[in-house]
């Protein structure tokens, strides 16, 4: 008989092991863009700094979520200067939508599928283009992750059933 169960975690800010936890997903979120980008424009199709964000969220909980989520960006903007700083505000709101989506959806559902992640990368993705459009003005800008970044969003939805699903 198949079974849909799935592991899913809620830490606390006072645990060790949120910390611990969100360093390794920040680790991922920051090795994974820089495999990304020694191909063309492989940041911008392939989305990489939402990878890890959207597992931890999902997996074990806005805390972690939030700490990946805040500290992933900024960390890679500091020390390879992508994204750059003037792209920032845009990839944070995206990644915070992307932290509440992920964390709702697992808490209400307490499973994970496919379409649940389709919903929350559409989700998140929506929004955070709706806010870049309002924070630069520019709709081409906006939707720049609808032209190009298909490929990273199937990442985060197939990728991100996998080790959400896998990761013990």
């Amino acid at each position: 008989m198949a079974t849909n169960s799935v592991s899913l975690y809620s830490l606390e800010y006072k645990s060790a092991r949120t910390y611990w936890v969100a360093a390794l997903f920040i680790v991922g979120n920051i090795a994974l863009p820089q495999l990304c980008h020694l191909v063309r424009l492989g940041g911008p199709t392939m989305l990489p700094i939402y990878f890890f964000t959207l597992v931890a969220a999902y997996k074990y909980g806005w805390k972690v979520g939030l700490l990946t989520a805040v500290a992933s960006p900024l960390v890679n903007s500091a020390l390879f200067a992508m994204p750059a700083p003037v792209a920032l505000p845009a990839i944070l709101i995206k990644s915070l939508l992307l932290v509440a989506a992920a964390a709702y959806t697992a808490r209400r559902f307490r499973t994970v599928t496919l379409p649940m992640l389709l919903g929350v990368v559409l989700f998140y993705q929506v929004a955070g283009s709706a806010a870049e459009w309002a924070l630069t003005g520019s709709l081409a800008a906006a939707l720049q992750d609808f032209r190009i970044g298909i490929p990273g969003m199937l990442l985060q939805i197939f990728g991100g059933y996998l080790f959400i699903k896998y990761l013990k």
